[in-house]
């Protein structure tokens, strides 16, 4: 279905591929027991893949409830998580007597987490990084849990020496510091109680809206430079990031699992912002230097275990191209990829 589809040209269109799941994830909900929380729901991640839970439980043709959790402090947020099927519980997760009166369910997400705005809020960063994960372990010592966390847990690395799992940590600055910290927090509950999780070490999710294709697509579109401080990135179609994110369910160990998650090739920022250069009839125009170093993640394990993403490179830079000339809404929110100091602004 996705390879067919040439251009996307609403915002419905584009909420149904992300949420379109695959026919591996409906057979997982049927061997898979009990219900689905999502704690964190109301990002830019959660509410694509609340509505792909709920269509692979359809699909399938069992029984089972999918509950989001989050703040929604942001207007029609909520109105839209629930209008895909999804519960919603309004919760913040950094107050502990509201976690404790959570619903126990057996498969929970963690989404939640804070990293632009840390400089100058760091307090606050380490508080959303670390102490809500420790209330939620606690909260769900008997549930299996799939943690989001950042390929920023790495050391900055070389193109030819991407991360693997078995790559020890060395985080850059406060930001993926709390997010090893993050980890940390749920590895300890784990090992305190059992509970089998998995450490979703996640390296740029995109989608038309949002993400560094999107950054690049946009800055070439409206001439402006595009920064290749960080000459090389993984980039992973949401969608995919879905479905992983729920068949890792399948992956929860203790001691805790970690799976690298992305797309499988090291893409140069200078050969992409050519590429869509080419595709819109424009000029690349280039500020900044190659650094020898970037966040590179290998996530040869996870394709091992899910195959290859059903987006490929070519097919996502097509898209947003098309999205971008078209005038396609932007969530505002920059990646800031070019960021390789750790500050996240």
């Amino acid at each position: 279905m996705l390879a067919d589809v040439n251009r996307i040209t609403s915002e419905e269109e584009l909420d149904n591929l992300l949420s379109d799941p695959p026919e591996a994830l409906v057979a997982l909900m049927r061997r898979l027991e009990g219900d689905i929380l999502l704690l964190g729901i109301a990002g830019k991640i959660g509410i694509s893949l609340g509505a792909m839970a709920r269509r692979a439980i359809a699909q399938a043709g069992v029984a089972k409830r999918v509950i989001g959790v989050a703040r929604f402090s942001e207007p029609g947020v909520r109105e839209k998580v629930e209008a895909a099927g999804v519960e919603t519980i309004a919760c913040d997760l950094l107050d502990r007597t509201a976690v404790s009166r959570l619903p126990q369910a057996p498969n929970v997400i963690y989404l939640a987490g804070r990293k632009f705005g840390t400089v100058g809020q760091e307090a606050l960063t380490w508080a959303m990084n670390t102490l809500a994960p420790g209330y939620v372990a606690e909260q769900f010592s008997r549930s299996r849990i799939v943690a989001f966390s950042t390929g920023c847990v790495y050391p900055l690395v070389t193109a030819h020496a991407a991360c693997t799992e078995a790559t020890v940590p060395a985080p850059v600055g406060e930001y993926a510091q709390s997010c090893l910290g993050r980890e940390r927090i749920f590895s300890y509950y784990s090992q305190r109680h059992g509970t089998p999780i998995c450490l979703f070490r996640l390296n740029y999710a995109a989608e038309l809206r949002y993400g560094v294709l999107h950054d690049i697509a946009q800055a070439v579109w409206q001439g402006q430079p595009v920064d290749v401080t960080v000459g090389q990135f993984n980039v992973i179609w949401q969608g995919d990031v879905n479905a992983q994110a729920l068949r890792a369910l399948e992956l929860c160990a203790s001691p805790a699992a970690v799976l690298n998650v992305t797309g499988p090739e090291t893409v140069s920022t200078r050969a992409v912002a050519r590429r869509f250069a080419e595709l819109m009839g424009k000029e690349a125009i280039f500020i900044g230097e190659e650094g020898p170093v970037a966040y590179l993640n290998d996530a040869s394990q996870a394709i091992r275990h899910f195959g290859d993403p059903r987006v490929c490179l070519e097919q996502l830079i097509t898209w947003t191209a098309e999205w971008v000339m078209a005038g396609g809404r932007s969530l505002g929110k920059p990646t800031h990829f070019e960021v390789n100091d750790g500050r996240f602004a």
